[in-house]
């Protein structure tokens, strides 16, 4: 996730936040700092917040693919057919020692 993305993804969780109190609470936690909703200082908060939230639009679609990269590589970590301890098998060792 590059650098963009996170930003847009951190203002975005400050929205949410925002509006989590507004519900909850009836408070503006951004109105309060910055002097009232129609403050500029405002605006601008509420401005950067909507286009994180667009930007995090392409974030809605794109994990698919990073998903199942990951979970790719992991895969060939772990599939090796010939630890045989898989479901409680165990070698036999005492076999091999007679040979």
């Amino acid at each position: 996730m590059g650098a963009v993305r996170r930003i847009a993804l951190a203002l975005v969780i400050i929205g949410a936040l925002n509006w989590g109190l507004i519900a909850f609470f009836q408070f503006d936690l951004v109105a309060s700092i910055f002097g009232g909703q129609n403050a500029f200082l405002s605006r601008v908060v509420y401005a950067l917040v909507a286009i994180g939230g667009l930007i995090c639009l392409g974030i809605l679609f794109k994990p698919d693919e990073e998903i199942e990269r990951v979970d790719h590589t992991r895969r060939q970590h772990f599939k090796n057919p010939d630890l045989n301890t898989e479901f409680g098998e165990e070698p036999d060792f005492k076999d091999e020692r007679k040979k």
